[in-house]
């Protein structure tokens, strides 16, 4: 090995541990900014060490896409609305994972011979890459509302089965050589494209939290083969980081729910409807208005907000910050309640009261709030559903029974922000809504936050 090499190699060790300082700094809202840039400081650092790598040419086609894809990132980054961020890391997680199908592309149609095992990493590399890319793809759609609801058909897991097998009988072709096939390389790629489709389709869209995670593990994993088919220590190093790291928190993602990752990817939740709550619990919802909620809220001792994607759409959450600063002016003691899937994609509410100036100190995940709710006065719902829905308790024939929630109706009184009376994101009814103690804000959760710091201000 060359000096030349030796220092390049060291300098993707030095990018591999800002990598994985800079994730260790991302687990704490107040050190994330920093991780974030540490982290981009070590890409940024193992790119350039890439442009003196010996033998490497066509310098002009690689300035051209890094210039365009930097120019790109950089105006979407910028633009983006927070209730688009989702979308977005499902678009970025893909082009992530075709960027490692493309690299095993490369490799395996390059005319040189190739060790079994460095073709067999290629191979498990690119097909999980394509997954990867074409399921974030429908993902990225069904957020965005340019897919609607789910497809699903009799036989479509055996159909999913039979594609997996289709890839593994290709790939022991194109391993051990033994050339019966046509263009067996592109066949794998096709295939897994077409998978990464079929699996993604029939998931509902309240289940998109937990297939992100997944997705970004995929192209993770993809990475790292995709390194040690290149021998580049950083890719291999951060690719294993983010597929383990994405690894753990599809599991906490799927513990949240009280469901297997399984149940999750097969099982076609996510887009029933029911005409009445799902445990049988039949009334009315009592609607209130913002000046009776206010004065409710104002004259309370503790009062628990619990955001949910209603809220990010709305955009309401620096209207419902401001009302809680009102709130404490008044004595009123306020918290917020985060559900660990709570919006569209992990963290999701925790980014937006940040955003909003929310103090971390003011924020507080299921398990270390749950059990206040006993001794709160009012509980304030804006645009969360299934994470507040009793039934999660109480009723086995719901499909989310068991599912750890927030224990809102243990609140003397709970206030829910709503645009309507229909059901929620995955379309399962909500008995909270039906219960005595519960009052209906209809609305438009920005122009219901803001009525609410209005009627405060008038008291």
């Amino acid at each position: 090995m060359t000096s030349v090499e030796i220092i390049i190699q060291s300098s993707y060790v030095i990018a591999a541990i800002a990598f994985v300082i800079g994730l260790k700094r991302m687990s704490s809202p107040t050190t994330a900014r920093a991780g974030i840039l540490l982290a981009g400081a070590g890409m940024l650092l193992a790119t350039v060490v890439t442009f003196f790598y010996p033998g490497l040419e066509n310098f002009l086609l690689i300035g051209a896409a890094l210039f365009l894809g930097s120019l790109i990132a950089g105006i979407t980054a910028k633009k983006v609305e927070m209730t688009d961020m989702p979308q977005m890391i499902a678009l970025y997680n893909g082009m992530g994972g075709g960027a490692a199908a493309a690299i095993a592309a490369v490799e395996l149609f390059k005319d040189h011979d190739l060790h079994v095992s460095v073709v067999t990493l290629a191979l498990i590399g690119g097909v999980i890459g394509s997954i990867s890319f074409s399921g974030s793809l429908i993902a990225f759609g069904k957020l965005q509302g340019l897919i609607k609801g789910s497809f699903r058909f009799k036989g479509q897991n055996l159909l999913n089965l039979i594609i997996l097998l289709v890839i593994s009988i290709v790939s022991i072709f194109i391993i051990f050589e033994l050339g019966y096939i046509n263009n067996p390389v592109m066949i794998i790629f096709i295939v897994a494209l077409v998978l990464g489709i079929t699996m993604t389709l029939p998931i509902g869209g309240a289940d998109m939290p937990v297939v992100i995670s997944l997705y970004n593990a995929l192209t993770g994993l993809a990475v790292g083969f995709e390194g040690y088919v290149l021998q580049n220590y950083s890719m291999i190093i951060a690719g294993t980081v983010v597929g383990a790291a994405g690894t753990l928190l599809t599991q906490l993602m799927a513990k949240a729910m009280n469901r297997s990752l399984a149940n999750v990817l097969f099982s076609g939740f996510g887009d029933t409807s029911t005409s009445e709550s799902s445990d049988g619990t039949k009334g009315e919802m009592k609607p209130i208005e913002a000046s009776d909620a206010s004065i409710m809220m104002a004259f309370a001792q503790k009062v628990i907000v619990i955001p949910g994607y209603g809220m990010a759409v709305a955009q309401a959450q620096q209207k419902v910050w401001e009302f809680c600063q009102l709130l404490m002016e008044r004595g009123v003691e306020v918290k917020f309640a985060i559900h660990p899937v709570a919006g569209r994609m992990p963290g999701h509410m925790n980014v937006l009261l940040a955003e909003a100036g929310v103090p971390y100190d003011f924020i507080f995940d299921a398990d270390e709030i749950n059990q206040e709710f006993k001794s709160c006065d009012v509980a304030l719902v804006i645009g969360a559903n299934d994470v507040v829905n009793p039934v999660a308790r109480t009723d086995p024939s719901s499909p989310i029974y068991g599912m750890p929630i927030l224990d809102a109706d243990y609140s003397s009184n709970v206030i829910v922000v709503k645009r309507g009376q229909g059901a929620g994101f995955s379309g399962i009814e909500n008995s909270l809504f039906f219960l005595d103690n519960t009052k209906m804000l209809y609305g438009d959760g920005k122009a219901v936050a803001s009525d609410l710091v209005q009627s405060i201000k008038e008291l």
